[in-house]
Formats: C-alpha cells, structure tokens, sequence
C-alpha cells in the first residue's frame, strides 16, 4: 500500500511542526509519511528536543528545512498541516495536487513565558495536544 505523504508547516519549522512529524512517522508509520517545514526555519527549539525525549522519541538530529524549498522542489502532499496561526498560515504557498489543507494551530513554544520548569511544562501540554489530536485523525481515517 502507498503511503499518504503528510506536510505539517509552522513558523519556524522549529517546534509544532517538529513535534508533529515525528509523533505521526511513529504512529502512522504505517500508512503515512510525514515531513515539516516552517516560514522562516530556524534551530529546533531545545526544550521541544528535552520533552519530545521524554516521551522516547530523540529528535536532537532534526533539521528545520524551508517550506518554500519543499515548493521549489515540487514536493506533491496528500495532507498539508498548518500547526500555527492562521495568520501565518496565509503567508504559504499553496501546494499543487495537495488533496486536503488542514489547520491545527497549537501555541508556540517559544512564546512560552515563565520559568525554564513553567516553560517545560507548557511544551509537554503543547506536546500532548499535538498527539492527542494526531491519534483521533489517525482514528478517523482508518481505512475501511
């Protein structure tokens, strides 16, 4: 069975979208192949790097790429994932042959304020949105 090729973009490519590519590889592996971009890439977040390893899942060798590279190299999607705002949704180009545009939007973690411990926390509830919303698409879309 082909694998659907799944596109979650963020600001940064440095957090949200980071989190999401490796939660649905994991969880969808099996029918899904998920890749992230961001606006305007910048070093993954390292309390994304510390939470996502706390889950088991070691992230610290990820690369934030560009989202208008993805474009330029005619990447084709059967999902592209907004996990940001729409306002930053609307700066991205539009895909070609993407069959379906999603938006979740999830707080960013670098907009995170308190202290490092305040800011940790929030990054695991960021986290486990992210999964929580990826398990229930993943339920609606078992194939029948």
């Amino acid at each position: 069975m082909k694998k659907s090729r799944v596109l979650f973009v963020c600001t940064h490519n440095s957090a949200r979208s980071q989190m999401a590519e490796a939660l649905l590889n994991h969880l969808g592996g099996d029918r899904f192949v998920a890749e992230s971009a961001g606006l305007e890439p910048a070093p993954v977040n390292p309390l994304v790097v510390e939470v996502m390893k706390e889950a088991g899942f070691d992230i610290s060798r990820q690369q934030s790429d560009s989202i208008f590279q993805f474009f330029k190299e005619g990447r084709i999607y059967s999902y592209v994932i907004y996990v940001c705002s729409k306002e930053d949704e609307d700066k991205c180009p539009v895909f070609p042959g993407v069959r379906k545009t999603l938006h979740w939007p999830f707080p960013d973690p670098a907009k995170l304020s308190g202290s490092r411990e305040e800011k940790r926390r929030g990054t695991r509830e960021i986290r486990d949105a992210i999964l929580s919303r990826i398990e229930a698409w993943l339920e609606d879309n078992i194939e029948r």
